[in-house]
């Protein structure tokens, strides 16, 4: 069973003196529902569970007025469920279908914080960013990702997990242990980390079954372009969801407007970006040019790259074969290397890592990411395959000197002269190598 590393969050938000109620947002099909209903489970006396993407009594119930008594008798009465402060878990499923409910967290959190409510939903995003009078301030927010590779891995083979958390010193490691860290790596790469494919490879093994569920949620997620994206953006949505791959592609990633349609400019496309961003469905990494704290400060708005929530769905969107990650020696050689940056950004993002950019310096040089760990800037270059030579990093250190810079590779655990070097397969160990 894939265990979620945000339980753990769940558990502390449960127990907060300082509670509110919660809004868990995630790309569509991350696994939100499943992980609250599991922790409800967990946790709680009694579940009580709405869904506002059926259409029912269940909006009427919003749409009185938000007095929290009268809502909660009355939701008690619908869902057959006698709801108890502190040992009722109510959850709100899919509330992005009720601005009504949304507003009422507000009054929830003045009026009855003793009540555990917990809401999430496709698009939230989206709904959040133009709900007129959302009660800032008054719920708490937490984000789940797809399932990342340490999840991954503790369902595949969990004393294989324990024993790479317990390696907690920078040295090599053995190379037995190494080579089947990388078999589960190459698997995830695949699969991604969407918990129904994953789960389906688990049952199975079969890359077929796996990749049909790959295809569904992609199908899923171009419907929801029609069915909640503004009429005038969905063709441009569209261009632009099938553009990911091509923009991907190309030796520099930086994302060209024309690659999108035949003269495109930003102001065209800006709202489409901003969607699919909103969405969860790609993340945005800006370029910077002077890595100093704050970094947005020193971000450059019209040079970026654009990768997707998950990199099994970027492989199976860009039709690359599964059969050239698990097998191909020198790693994912054939998509240039851009199938393990967005696996690492997938990484670092569940790692909590938010300062995310890339630096350049003119045509010279550029460094595949830059993070802010702790009061530190950290260049992190991303070697995909069996040649680890990095002359644009070299040329980072030589220039501001930092104290630390990380690679991400296939080579074994080492650090020289500042330089760490982190297997691909242990990135999620990374805060602990770089020091807490």
């Amino acid at each position: 069973m894939l265990e979620r590393s945000l339980m753990v969050d769940l558990m502390e938000w449960k127990d907060s003196p300082h509670r509110k109620p919660l809004i868990l947002r995630g790309v569509r099909q991350c696994g939100k529902t499943w992980l609250l209903k599991e922790f409800g489970k967990r946790c709680f006396k009694n579940v009580a569970y709405f869904n506002f993407e059926r259409r029912g009594q269940i909006h009427t119930v919003f749409e009185k007025d938000l007095d929290p008594k009268r809502i909660l008798l009355e939701l008690s009465v619908l869902g057959g469920v006698k709801i108890e402060p502190q040992t009722t878990l109510i959850i709100f499923d899919e509330i992005q279908g009720s601005p009504e409910a949304l507003n009422a967290l507000k009054y929830f959190c003045e009026e009855n914080p003793e009540y555990a409510i917990a809401a999430a939903g496709s698009l939230l995003g989206i709904t959040l960013s133009s709900q007129k009078g959302f009660p800032v301030g008054k719920v708490d927010l937490l984000e789940l990702y797809p399932c990342s590779f340490q999840e991954y891995l503790g369902a595949v083979d969990s004393e294989l997990l324990l024993y790479c958390q317990d390696q907690l010193e920078v040295k090599p490691l053995s190379g037995a242990f190494l080579a089947e860290l990388e078999k589960h790596l190459r698997d995830y790469i695949a699969i991604g980390g969407m918990p129904e494919a994953v789960h389906a490879f688990l049952n199975s093994h079969d890359m077929a079954e796996v990749e049909k569920i790959q295809d569904a949620i992609i199908t899923t997620y171009e419907l929801d372009f029609s069915k909640h994206a503004p009429h005038a953006d969905i063709p441009k949505l569209q261009l632009l969801w099938d553009s990911i791959p091509v923009q991907l592609g190309r030796e520099n990633a930086k994302f060209i407007y024309g690659e999108v349609k035949t003269g495109a400019r930003a102001k065209d496309l800006e709202d489409a970006l901003r969607w699919l961003t909103e969405a969860g469905l790609i993340s945005i990494v800006r370029r910077i040019e002077k890595p100093e704290i704050p970094l947005n400060a020193y971000a450059d708005r019209k040079s970026f790259k654009i990768y997707l929530a998950d990199t099994g769905l970027l492989r199976r969107l860009a039709d690359v074969p599964a059969s050239s990650i698990l097998l191909n020696k020198d790693i994912f050689g054939e998509f240039k290397g851009r199938l393990v940056e967005n696996f690492v950004l997938q990484q670092l993002k569940a790692m909590n890592f938010r300062s995310i950019y890339y630096w350049t310096s003119g045509n010279i040089a550029e460094v595949d990411f830059v993070i802010q760990h702790d009061r530190e800037v950290i260049p992190v270059e991303v070697k995909s395959g069996l040649n680890v030579k990095a002359r644009s990093l070299k040329i980072y250190r030589e220039k501001y000197n930092p104290s630390k810079a990380l690679r991400f590779s296939m080579q074994n655990l080492r650090e020289d002269n500042g330089l760490l070097n982190v297997p691909l397969g242990l990135i999620y160990n990374t805060r602990t190598y770089l020091g807490k």
